[in-house]
C-alpha cells in the first residue's frame, strides 16, 4: 500500500497504535469543539479581522518558538505545496471565514452547518488520492449535504444568509487543509505540519492583525482575552498537533469521522457557557448528518 492509498484507506495497524491515534484525534475534536464559543467571546471586544489576525499571528509566533527550540530543519521542497494548502485552508481561510460568520450567526447554528466537515474531509481525501468511493458512499454523502442545506434554508426562511455562505466556504477550504495535512503527517511529524503552516502564514497574519488593530475598536475584557488565548494556543496550534498525529496513525477518513461528535459538543458549550438556545431542527439535523457520515465509513472506498 502506498502513502497515498493509506491516506484514504485505513491500513492494518497494531492495537496500541490504533488506540493511541484514536485517543489523540478524539482529544483534538474535544479541543476544537470549544473554538466557536471561544471565538464568540473574543468578538465581544475585538473586531472580526482583529480576532482572526491575532489568533493566527500568535499561533505562528508560538510555533516558531517551538520549531527553533527543537532545531527543526526546513521541510523538503516536495512538502511545501501541501503545507501551503494547509496554511491557506486551516490557518487563513477557516479562522477568518468562521469569525466573519459568527458576527451574525449563533454558535449553535454555525456548529450544525460545519457538521458536514467530516464528510467534506473524507471526500477531499478521496479526490486527492484518486480513490473511487462506492455508490453507497456518494448517496450518503449527498443525503448529509442535503440535510445541512435544508437546515440552513429553514433557519434563513428560504434563502441562505451571508453567514451561511461564509460557513460553507470555510468548511470547503478546511476540508482541503485537513486532508492534505493528514497526508503529509505520514511523512512529517504532525506538530511540524501545523507549525510550518502557521509560520509560513505569519507575514499575512501579522499584517492583517496590525491593520485591523488600527481600524477596529478593541477592548481587553477578561472573556475576550481568554477566548483569544484559547483560539491561538489550542484551536490554531495545540489541537492540530493532536489532530494530525492522530490522522497519521489511523488515516484521514477514520480520524475525520471522530469529528461527528464536534457539532453536538459545540451545541452543549453554546448552551452551558453562552446561554444560547437552539431549535429542535439543529439537533435533528446534527443526528441525521451523523447517520449519513457513519454510512460513508461502512461503504467501500
Amino acid at each position: 500500500m502506498t502513502v497515498q492509498d493509506s491516506a484514504i484507506r485505513h491500513s492494518a495497524v497494531a492495537g496500541p497504535q490504533e488506540r493511541s491515534g484514536t485517543a489523540l484525534a478524539a482529544l483534538a475534536v474535544l479541543s476544537f469543539s470549544f473554538s466557536f464559543p471561544a471565538t464568540t467571546w473574543t468578538l465581544a471586544d475585538f473586531g472580526p479581522w482583529t480576532s482572526a489576525g491575532l489568533r493566527c499571528a500568535l499561533a505562528g509566533l508560538l510555533a516558531a518558538i517551538c520549531l527553533a527550540a527543537a532545531r527543526v530543519p526546513l521541510p523538503e521542497r516536495r512538502h511545501w505545496p501541501g503545507l501551503l494548502v494547509v496554511s491557506a485552508g486551516c490557518v487563513l481561510g477557516f479562522p477568518l471565514l468562521t469569525t466573519l460568520a459568527l458576527r451574525t450567526s449563533s454558535t449553535a447554528h454555525s456548529a450544525v452547518v460545519i457538521g458536514v466537515l467530516p464528510l467534506a474531509t473524507a471526500v477531499a481525501a478521496a479526490l486527492r488520492t484518486g480513490g473511487r468511493p462506492s455508490r453507497r458512499f456518494w448517496c450518503a454523502a449527498l443525503a448529509g449535504a442535503a440535510a445541512v442545506l435544508a437546515f440552513t434554508l429553514l433557519q434563513s426562511h428560504g434563502r441562505p444568509t451571508v453567514a451561511d455562505l461564509y460557513l460553507f466556504a470555510a468548511l470547503l477550504v478546511c476540508a482541503a487543509g485537513y486532508a492534505e495535512g493528514g497526508r503529509i503527517s505520514r511523512e512529517l511529524p504532525g506538530w511540524q505540519v501545523i507549525a510550518w503552516a502557521v509560520v509560513v502564514a505569519l507575514p499575512v497574519t501579522v499584517l492583517t492583525a496590525g491593520i485591523a488593530l488600527t481600524a477596529e475598536p478593541v477592548r481587553f475584557g477578561a472573556k475576550a482575552v481568554a477566548g483569544l488565548a484559547y483560539t491561538a494556543a489550542v484551536s490554531q496550534f495545540g489541537g492540530f498537533v493532536l489532530w494530525y498525529r492522530g490522522m497519521a496513525q489511523i488515516g484521514v477518513p477514520r480520524a475525520s469521522q471522530l469529528q461527528l461528535a464536534q457539532p453536538l459538543l459545540t451545541l452543549g458549550w453554546s448552551v452551558l457557557l453562552l446561554g444560547e438556545g437552539f431549535p429542535a431542527a439543529a439537533l435533528v439535523t446534527a443526528l441525521v448528518v451523523l447517520v449519513c457520515i457513519a454510512v460513508t465509513q461502512r461503504a467501500r472506498v
